[in-house]
């Protein structure tokens, strides 16, 4: 291990940065140089339709593909390495450039367009880069504090930016052949995004299996670039959204319900990805039914809401509610009855002026109270039944003695009328016993009645 990590120092050491050959060496190797060639010899003869039948892990062109899908994946790698290479060389002319064009590919346009010029008013950029960031970088521009850069380093910066042009178009070239095949390796996949986003996915992905095995949220991305708005609106922008932007689902899609669709398209793209990695359905059928079932779900999102049915109000009750009643009810309506000067005090004479308590018609109003009658406020002085029934009981209760033979009870009470009562505790209990003798005594209380067992 030792010996690796200094054979890899050694080599990191002994790499010219300054030199492009040293840093990108995919365009100038044999197995891109091979591949392509067959991929072009492919574009012209069409597709041989004679090997459609046999294993597809045996078809000579399958294998073709799963190369073009690794080569697609090295060239991205290859163009963020010259991509990376060129910024170091130009950020000495224009620093601030790389944070306002991020894509790699319109990294290498722009500056081989601008060159050595410092005045961005000559240098047309139209159809380069949208109009909002074509003005922010002239602006920028303006303001910057790059210098020109020396002639020898200019023409490698403009080389670089060549190669990295030259890798991009053999890229389309790549999955140009992949597109034109799709219908025959993902028939599923391009029923649902078509043949040109299936292609870009499984490039993207390095190939079928590897899009089949990819997780419906990543399948999402695929292919999204980081997007500087510059300061400007949002409202527009579509994030965290790839290839599946180019599809014709997508796009028809209302705005406000483009992000569901796209996390749809993801997850039923990912579903026929892995029907066509195991060739479950070689016809389509999959994919169709797949496309079918989004559109039905778009539609069924557009729909409006239902109409709030009218509520009917409940049926009102024509009989009469059950009440209860008994001795219980009787008790408590006597209970919380209104009293007669409450009712005279709620009553009022026509043409005759209330009496008050603070006087001048102020505070709480007597109502009939001092009118009635003799004109003095008179009270019922007759009690309720029940009051009546609680004052005798209460009144037996401490005439009486509880029978207890303890010292702190006294058998002595004092009556309204009788004046003091001397009785026997213990008479209640043999009021019914016989052979008695009784003494009398008399009525004002200076003897009473005993009794004798």
């Amino acid at each position: 291990m030792e010996e690796d990590i200094d054979g890899d120092i050694e080599d990191i050491e002994a790499l010219n940065y300054d030199d492009l050959d040293n840093v990108s060496k995919l365009q100038k190797s044999q197995r891109f140089t091979d591949i392509m060639q067959k991929v072009e010899a492919a574009l012209q003869n069409g597709s041989d339709i004679s090997n459609h039948g046999m294993v597809l892990e045996d078809d000579p062109e399958y294998q073709l593909i799963v190369d073009c899908n690794v080569l697609s994946v090295d060239i991205e790698n290859e163009i963020v390495i010259i991509h990376n290479f060129i910024r170091d060389k130009y950020r000495l002319k224009f620093p601030e450039l790389e944070s306002l064009v991020h894509h790699p590919i319109d990294y290498a346009r722009v500056v081989k367009k601008i060159g050595n010029e410092m005045d961005l008013t000559l240098v047309d950029l139209e159809g380069l880069l949208p109009s909002a960031i074509i003005m922010v970088v002239s602006v920028t521009a303006s303001t910057t504090s790059g210098k020109p850069l020396p002639e020898d380093v200019l023409q490698k910066t403009i080389d670089a930016c060549d190669r990295a042009l030259a890798l991009d178009a053999a890229k389309k070239k790549v999955l140009d052949f992949v597109e034109s095949r799709m219908s025959y390796i993902a028939p599923n996949l391009s029923a649902i995004v078509g043949s040109a986003v299936a292609a870009k996915l499984m490039g993207t992905a390095g190939g079928l299996s590897a899009l089949a095995k990819m997780p419906a949220c990543n399948v999402q991305l695929l292919g999204a670039k980081k997007k500087n708005l510059a300061g400007f609106s949002t409202a527009t922008s579509q994030f965290r959204v790839g290839y599946l932007e180019q599809t014709e689902i997508f796009q028809s899609t209302p705005p406000p319900l483009r992000m569901r669709a796209c996390r749809l398209l993801a997850a039923k793209s990912t579903l026929a990805a892995r029907v066509d990695s195991t060739r479950g359905d070689p016809s389509g059928t999959a994919g169709r039914s797949f496309r079918e079932e989004i559109h039905k779900k778009i539609e069924k999102w557009q729909e409006p809401p239902p109409a709030k049915q009218p509520k009917p109000l409940p049926v009102p009750d024509s009989e009469p509610k059950k009440k209860r009643g008994g001795r219980r009810l009787r008790k408590m309506k006597e209970r919380y009855a209104v009293t007669d000067m409450r009712k005279l005090a709620n009553r009022m004479l026509f043409g005759v002026p209330e009496e008050s308590s603070l006087g001048d018609g102020l505070g709480e109003g007597y109502g009939m109270l001092g009118q009635a009658g003799s004109g003095k406020l008179r009270v019922s002085v007759g009690q309720s039944k029940l009051a009546a029934k609680v004052a005798k009981r209460f009144k037996e209760k401490s005439y009486g003695s509880s029978g207890a033979t303890s010292g702190l009870t006294s058998s002595l009470a004092f009556t309204p009328v009788q004046g003091i009562e001397l009785s026997n505790p213990q008479a209640h209990a043999h009021q019914l016993g016989g052979g008695t003798q009784s003494t009398y005594f008399s009525e004002t209380g200076t003897f009473s009645k005993i009794k004798k067992t």
